[in-house]
This record gives C-alpha cells, structure tokens and sequence, in this order.
C-alpha cells in the first residue's frame, strides 16, 4: 500500500519502521524535519508539506494532543485532498473532536478511522500494539494490512470513530489510577519499614499479575522516572480527556479528579517530562519522604 505518515514522535517513528518492513510505501511528515529525515535511512520518503502526506491509499496520524492535530488537520487541508482517501488517526484525542473530525472528512467525501494505540515505545517497536479501532467497517478492511503490521490484535468496536477514542480513555485513567495507587501503597509500606520490593513481589505474584503493576510498579520501587516512556504530562492530558468525555455524559469519575490533581501537582514541581510512575515520588512528597 501507498501510505502517508504524520507525526513521528518514538511511537510514531516506531510504526514507520514496522509498516516499511511489511513491505508498504510510507511518506512521511513531521512538524521537527529531522525526526523525519532519520526515518529517510530506512526506506521512507521525506515530503515537505503535510497535503503531500495526504494521498496515496491511506494517511496515518499520531500527533501528540488535540492542539497538534487541529494545527496539521485543517479544513484546507482536507479539502484539496483526493476523495476516497482513508485517514487514521492513530493518537489519544478528545471524543468531541474525533466527533468534528469525522464530520468534516466525511463532508468532503474522505473516510476517517479512529484507531487509537496501547503500547509504549517499545510495545511499538516490537509490532505488538494493540489497536482499537472504529469506524466504517469497509474502511477499516482497507488499512486493515497496516495495522497488522504494527499490531499483534485489532478490536473493531463500533462504527462512530469517537467511540474508539472513549475506550482509548477510558483504559489510561484505569492505567493512571493503577499507577496514583501503587504510589500511595509504596509509601505507606515504606513508613513501616516494608521494602517495595517485596510489597512489589507479593502482589504480582497473586492479586494483581501483569505488566501495569510489575512495570510501573519496579520503576517505583526503584525511583526510576527517566527516561520517560510515558510522560507525565501525556498523562495529565488523557486524564482531563477522560473527565471530558465524562462530563459529556453526566458520568461522575471522582477517582480520575483525584489522578488529575496528582499529576498536575507532578508537572506543578517541574516533573512533567518524567514517565507516570512518577505519581510513586508525588505519594512520598506528600508524606514528608
């Protein structure tokens, strides 16, 4: 296939390299010129302009917030693209722009897929995301090559492009809100002279298996909050998202209120460039340690 790439930041840099491997033509485009260029070494065409990006068979985005995407997405844009063109925005947005979005492409006569990724930067590099995408079905059968090169499984869950993005959502706030208690538990372990290690090895190895609370929970245990693969203050973004999207529906998420104001108070003491385990060093700040 003959697809443009835009936004090509570690995640997205990560899914140039896989769809390249599958053997797919990519051009790509992003806003710091030499994020791309370092991708031109392994097979991607460098274009200038992100209208050059929008043709051939698909474009993909993943652009860091609803800022960047409105910035690069813009109604010129989309008009003087070609019709019949498939745009996948693959980055965690608002529902109420993946709702304008899908309104404007589909009034010039261009189809558009939400399909938002989890997985850090290595998950990606690997080509074990997993996507969730929605939209019109023969859209997503489309693109559906693509994802199976960045991705170990696709969920189709709803024709409305937003609704992918509510999932998206909704599972970082359960990831942050996983994280803000792994936090608040080491410190309370810790004021009773329980090493979070061992807390650590005692709860994944019964209560609570899996990657969320044996990843972030080591990089606690370590105090091991660079380099960041997930940004705090990505994470304060998606959590105001979630408590939008909330909002939207009358849905009170008081836990999310609570993470929201944890991370805010992270990115208030310079940390929002560190990863989200950093939530571990708000908990002992508060606690005097």
């Amino acid at each position: 296939m003959d697809i443009g790439f835009i936004g090509l930041g570690e995640m997205g840099a990560a899914m140039v390299v896989n769809i390249l491997k599958a053997g797919h033509q990519v051009r790509v485009w992003n806003r710091s010129p030499e994020r791309a260029q370092a991708l031109a070494d392994v097979g991607a065409r460098v274009v200038a302009t992100p209208a050059e990006a929008f043709a051939g068979d698909a474009v993909l985005s993943m652009l860091a917030d609803d800022a960047a995407l409105r910035e690069v997405v813009t109604a010129s844009l989309l008009e003087h693209a070609p019709r019949g063109l498939i745009h996948v925005n693959m980055a965690t947005v608002s529902v109420a722009l993946a709702e304008e979005l899908a309104t404007a492409h589909a009034s010039r006569g261009i189809h558009y897929v939400a399909a938002p990724v989890m997985g850090r930067p290595d998950v990606a590099a690997a080509g074990k995301l997993t996507i969730v995408a929605a939209g019109p079905a023969e859209s997503i059968d489309r693109v559906q090559p693509i994802f199976d090169a960045i991705g170990q499984k696709t969920w189709r869950i709803g024709s409305l492009p937003q609704q992918a993005n509510v999932m998206k959502l909704a599972a970082n706030f359960m990831l942050a809100s996983a994280v803000e208690t792994l936090g608040e538990a080491a410190t309370l372990v810790a004021g009773h002279g329980v090493g979070m290690q061992d807390f650590l090895d005692v709860i994944t190895s019964g209560l609570f298996p899996g990657p969320v609370y044996a990843g972030y929970g080591k990089m606690i245990a370590e105090q091991r909050y660079e380099p960041a693969l997930f940004k705090a203050r990505l994470g304060l973004k998606d959590v105001r998202l979630a408590l939008a999207a909330a909002d939207a529906v009358t849905t009170p998420l008081p836990i999310a209120s609570v993470v929201r104001d944890s991370l805010l108070e992270a990115v208030a003491h310079g940390d929002g460039e560190k990863d989200f385990a950093v939530l571990g060093q708000v908990a002992a700040r508060r606690a005097g340690r």
